[in-house]
């Protein structure tokens, strides 16, 4: 089996897990002073069985104490997720997500039962901000371990092979992979996705109403940006599939037998009009960076090009295999 990765397919989550962290640790530090003109002097952080305040912290406490919690949190994942390799990455993509989000939602539940009280004894209940903060804290964890996993492939490298189609032995089957992703579309992803995260935070303390029109707008362009910002390239005896995203989805496939051709070709982005998934005289190419692409094409409709290493590789798998295939009919 011969397997190609981009050697730099973990920058981009590295800045995004930079930026969620420091976000994160933001928003745990912020939120109380940012609305001290409606709390009380001390918050009430501690509820009991009766769903009445039984422990308070004054309003800077309430604020430093679950930054630090996040920051102890933090710190040992990210020596795991550098030393324990692309499982242990995995795992630590979970406990960063479900962990910020458990404790963002829980200080913001925090905030908004103190928010316009005159003594903290007064606070509300946290029962159903805290239950919707759980469930929502699972759900991100299990994203993060999905997207993880997408990162887990090591597979030693074979002799590059010549020429525009490659030998097969009988009796072997030969798999070619390849990933890129493009750092800055991923820092933009973060960053759009850190301003929708802020007003649903706010909106959540009770600071500012449910600003649709704000939140909207920046939480579709993160989840956009973010699935043309990564994507995976793989040749099997099947034929061609590129995935998308850190989730590997969505994806398009093509059969052997539906490719008449592949190449490696290069390009840039003013070929194509610009990054991401373009769409051009050239035919539909994802541009992540400037240089190699595979390039098929199809036996209908127009040519697809994809920007990942290796690509003359991969076009060599795909012109033997779309041979046999016609070979067999």
């Amino acid at each position: 089996m011969t397997v190609r990765t981009n050697a730099k397919r973990r920058n981009g989550a590295r800045w995004g897990a930079a930026i969620w962290v420091v976000g994160v640790l933001a928003a745990l530090a912020v939120l109380p002073p940012a609305a001290s003109s409606r709390l009380p002097e001390r918050l009430a952080t501690h509820w009991g069985s009766s769903s009445s305040p039984d422990g308070s912290m004054p309003l800077w406490a309430a604020a430093l104490f679950p930054a630090l919690l996040w920051a102890a949190l933090v710190t040992p994942l990210l020596f795991a997720g550098r030393r324990g390799g692309a499982p242990a990455r995995a795992w630590v993509d979970a406990v960063l997500l479900s962990g910020g989000v458990f404790l963002a939602g829980v200080q913001a539940s925090i905030v908004r039962a103190n928010l316009d009280r005159a003594d903290w004894r007064d606070a509300g209940s946290v029962g159903a901000g805290v239950t919707i903060t759980a469930v929502a804290a699972v759900a991100a964890g299990l994203l993060g371990w999905l997207a993880g996993r997408r990162g887990v492939h090591s597979a030693p490298e074979s002799p590059v092979a010549a020429g525009l189609v490659m030998e097969i032995p009988a009796g072997e089957r030969f798999v070619w992979l390849s990933r890129t992703a493009n750092p800055w579309l991923h820092l933009t992803a973060a960053l759009t996705g850190l301003v929708a995260a802020a007003g649903v935070l706010a909106a959540a303390c009770g600071l500012i109403g449910l600003q649709w029109t704000l939140i909207a707008p920046f939480a579709i362009a993160s989840v956009l940006v973010l699935f043309c910002s990564s994507v995976q390239a793989r040749v099997t005896d099947s034929g061609l599939e590129v995935a998308f995203g850190p989730l590997g989805w969505p994806r398009r496939r093509w059969s052997a037998g539906e490719i008449d051709s592949a190449r490696m070709e290069v390009r840039t982005a003013a070929q194509v009009g610009g990054w991401g998934y373009r769409l051009s005289g050239l035919g539909t190419t994802v541009m992540l960076r400037a240089g190699e692409c595979l390039v098929i094409h199809p036996r209908k409709g127009a040519e697809f090009a994809v920007s990942v290493d290796d690509a003359e590789r991969g076009a060599a798998l795909l012109n033997t295999l779309s041979s046999n295939e016609s070979g067999r009919k």
